[in-house]
């Protein structure tokens, strides 16, 4: 299949999986914008409703300020709105939009796998891992989420769709020794991408630092420099509570980027955008959909168009 083809796939899909945050945006700012002028009230109706879409406080005056630079007390067309809106969310989005780089220097590069549990980080997992296998390289699994057994089944489901080796134990079995034994499976067996999923049981924040801190410290028993990358995923349809999964895990541990998932699911999609502006941290990918093709390297530009719904 071509790139282009490819391309035209996702895209249809991200605008799909996006309908609900467009649909919120577009008919809002069409009920502000029609046959009127730029003014103070207009601005703060359209303050309001990027609020209210979770684009933040900050990034909602951010926008509309760069809006009324642009066109304040001029008469504008909804469309109009929209596509200056895609331009400023596209220039806050393109600085964090970056692919996860696998390199080459690492033989495995390790990658740890935070989030809540919910959030879809098995499933990110086992998508990831089918994606670099299909691009050729060596891939291998952990399923350093002993403490849920159905997150080790659904692992190995994955990883026998991947196409990729899965190490997992007994549920209850010590995380931090199945990071490091397949850590050391990996380097003997010359693996690319060494994915480790973990617990999310944010309850217990102070048993789950401790498990995190020891799987951190025994990766790094094999390599100094593990783990090379440390990804968390956050479910979109948590709107705000997001940036306070971001606060915490950071202090859990060196979070290196994020993948957003579920945005199909939510009107929330604007908390993308927040997040971007808040915390400057690269996002690797989006998921819009369950199927293995729905989690996709995150374009600044698409992402910004297909929010406001701008074909």
């Amino acid at each position: 299949m071509s790139e282009a083809a490819v391309k035209g796939g996702w895209l249809a899909r991200l605008k799909a999986g996006l309908t609900r945050s467009s649909g919120k945006l577009g008919e809002g700012i069409t009920g502000i914008f029609t046959k009127r002028r730029l003014d103070d009230a207009a601005l703060e109706e359209l303050e309001e409703l990027l609020i209210s879409a979770d684009l933040g406080v900050a990034t909602a005056a951010k926008l509309a300020a760069g809006l009324a630079g642009e066109k304040f007390d001029k008469e504008v067309a909804p469309d109009e709105v929209r596509r200056a809106l895609a331009g400023q969310i596209a220039a806050i989005l393109a600085p964090v939009a970056r692919p996860l780089a696998v390199d080459p220097a690492h033989r495995p590069h390790v990658v740890l796998v935070v989030g809540v549990n919910g959030s879809g980080k098995t499933t990110t997992i086992g998508k990831l891992a089918k994606q670099h296998r299909g691009r050729g390289l060596k891939v291998r699994l952990a399923a350093g989420d002993t403490f849920r057994a159905a997150a080790i089944e659904q692992l190995q489901i994955w990883g026998e769709r991947a196409g990729c080796p899965v190490l997992a134990r007994q549920p209850g079995a010590d995380a931090a020794g199945l990071a490091y034994e397949a850590l050391e499976t990996a380097r003997r067996e010359g693996d690319d991408l060494l994915l480790i999923d973990t617990a999310g049981r944010l309850h217990n924040k102070t048993e789950l630092m401790a498990e995190l801190e020891k799987v951190v410290r025994v990766l790094k028993k094999l390599d100094p420099e593990a783990p090379h990358d440390c990804l968390l995923v956050l479910d979109a349809t948590t709107g705000q509570n997001a940036h306070a999964q971001v606060e915490t895990f950071k202090q859990l541990v060196q979070v290196s980027g994020l993948v957003v998932t579920k945005l199909d699911g939510s009107a929330r999609g604007g908390v993308l955008v927040a997040l971007a502006e808040k915390f400057g941290l690269p996002v690797h990918a989006v998921g819009v959909g369950e199927g293995i093709e729905d989690l996709h390297a995150f374009e600044a530009e698409d992402f910004a168009r297909a929010l406001v719904g701008v074909d």
